[in-house]
């Protein structure tokens, strides 16, 4: 963390403020607290408004809250969390409304990284987040065990009835995700010639439901999924392969493509406008870094314990203060 030091301290000025620094006095409290008594600088800087994005996933929420509890209780800024699309958020970056995501999945966000970063400029990537992401399709691992080829898309038309249900018929049911995340499985079950048909489920929590009923029950489910997600410590997943992704693939037109998705390196965005706004604030986004494990474990506090996000954060923090404290700048 970088202290701002006044650079000449006169005669018994200096003398006192080196006194009250060995005692402890002159500013004790900490940042957050330092600010609360009127002087506005805090670790951070002079504190600011901030607002972070939150998309609907609770790896992006925890991320956001752990954001926000650094920011707030040891800078001593004022920040928002803002419920947000994935997709919308872009477009309140780029107007300065949003000052930060903490976690862009940027295989669905191809068209917006070259808008707002590339070509107008608006937006800033702040770095690698440091969690690895990985979209595809799922199933328990009880089903591969029973029936070894639906562990390939090959193997799914043959088994297609194994996985219908009332509302699909003969065709097996595929489980899409939260109808807002980035998905192409209606495309890539036409484009394959696979007998499935696309159910929405309809948030990332009815998929939840459904995948702790069908575990509870030992009956087959294929669904959208991905990682990092605490739900992999709770249930033994398979991924389904996919014909694997290419830039080819990638550089097709949504309606045909055929492939699986990428390997996503996840990153951070903020609004151009931050930098001027607070560069210390700028530098705690850049240092701001997670591994799949660490967030999985706030996630986990959330979804499986039932804790408040912000709560979970916040004890995740405090009992990993060597975490956060690497990120201040």
């Amino acid at each position: 963390m970088t202290r701002r030091h006044p650079a000449v301290l006169g005669g018994l000025g200096a003398a006192v403020a080196l006194f009250l620094a060995a005692c402890g006095g002159g500013g004790g409290g900490g940042p957050a607290e330092d600010a609360a008594d009127g002087g506005g600088a805090t670790a951070g800087g002079e504190s600011v408004e901030l607002a972070i994005a939150v998309n609907p996933w609770t790896g992006s929420a925890v991320d956001a809250a752990a954001a926000k509890w650094v920011l707030s209780e040891q800078m001593g800024h004022d920040v928002e969390l803002v419920d947000i699309d994935e997709n919308a958020q872009w477009a309140g970056l780029a107007a300065g409304d949003l000052d930060a995501v903490m976690e862009v999945w940027p295989s669905g966000h191809a068209d917006n990284i070259t808008t707002f970063i590339e070509e107008e400029g608006t937006v800033v990537d702040a770095g690698e987040l440091g969690v690895i992401g990985r979209i595809g399709w799922w199933t328990p691992s009880y089903v591969v065990e029973e029936h070894a080829e639906v562990a390939t898309w090959e193997g799914l038309n043959a088994n297609a009835e194994l996985f219908a249900t009332a509302e699909t018929g003969d065709r097996g049911q595929f489980l899409a995700g939260d109808p807002s995340f980035v998905s192409f499985d209606e495309q890539i079950i036409t484009n394959l010639g696979l007998d499935f048909q696309v159910v929405q489920s309809g948030s990332e929590a009815a998929l939840l439901t459904t995948l702790d009923t069908a575990y509870a029950n030992s009956e087959p489910l294929l669904m959208y999924f991905y990682t990092p997600h605490w739900a992999h410590t709770k249930y033994d997943l398979t991924q389904v392969e996919l014909p694997p992704y290419t830039e080819e693939c990638g550089e097709k037109p949504e309606s045909e493509r055929d492939c699986g998705y990428p390997e996503d390196v996840l990153f951070k965005a903020v609004a151009a406008t931050l930098e001027d706004k607070s560069p210390q604030v700028l530098a705690f986004f850049e240092n701001f870094q997670l591994t799949n494990d660490q967030q999985n474990e706030m996630a986990a506090m959330v979804d499986d314990e039932g804790m408040d996000v912000e709560d979970a954060a916040a004890q995740y923090l405090e009992d990993h203060a060597e975490l956060w404290q690497g990120w201040m700048p």
